[in-house]
């Protein structure tokens, strides 16, 4: 009997620290693009879902949310961080470094420390798990402690689903982008739309 094969995802899991606490006006920019930011990754080609936040409005939290030993207490409890799960390599990629996201990266050393952790991590998961914010920081920590492996990376140095070091294809990025470009057009068009019915 052939056995079944199971698709994968790829997680990733972001952090960063603010320079100030969280209210510090220094800080307002990344507040006023944090929901926008959430539903230009949720509109975008390649996205399956991301875990919400124990105390927030949204989606559930995958767990307890945690964070990595590189985190430093500011007075509020909390620092940026997100966890979610995509369809490929090249769909969290797209979102990251094209359209609003990328906007708000422009503006990133204004908002965090510059990190001596990585940023980001990815990892492969299995179609049949939500990984856990403490899993996330698990494999954060290993790429820090252990450089890229299969185990876990960056876009730099990518795995593919099979443990094998691989090259993102220019070309599918290309289309990504553009159409990730095309849903957030109609996400502003949508929001220009809420504003006038003000």
């Amino acid at each position: 009997m052939e056995k079944e094969v199971t698709r994968k995802r790829v997680a990733l899991y972001t952090f960063g620290i603010f320079r100030a606490p969280a209210t510090d006006p220094s800080n307002q920019g990344f507040h006023d693009r944090n929901d926008v930011n959430f539903l230009a990754a949720e509109s975008s080609e390649g996205f399956i879902a991301r875990s919400g936040y124990a105390d927030e409005p949204g989606p559930e939290s995958w767990g307890k949310q945690v964070y990595p030993r590189f985190y430093e207490e500011k007075g509020d409890g909390w620092s940026p961080s997100s966890l979610s799960l995509w369809r490929d390599l090249i769909s969290p990629m797209a979102f990251s470094y094209s359209g609003i996201h990328s906007e708000a990266l422009k503006h990133g050393r204004s908002w965090f420390l510059k990190p001596e952790w990585p940023p980001y991590v990815l990892w492969w998961e299995e179609e049949t798990h939500t990984p856990t914010w403490a899993e996330a920081i698990q494999r954060h920590e290993y790429l820090h402690d252990h450089g890229p492996t299969a185990w876990a990376f960056d876009f730099k140095q990518p795995y593919d689903v099979t443990g094998q070091r691989t090259v993102l294809n220019r070309e599918d990025l290309k289309q990504y982008v553009e159409s990730n470009q095309a849903r957030q057009a109609l996400l502003s068009e949508a929001d220009s739309g809420a504003e006038n019915d003000d």
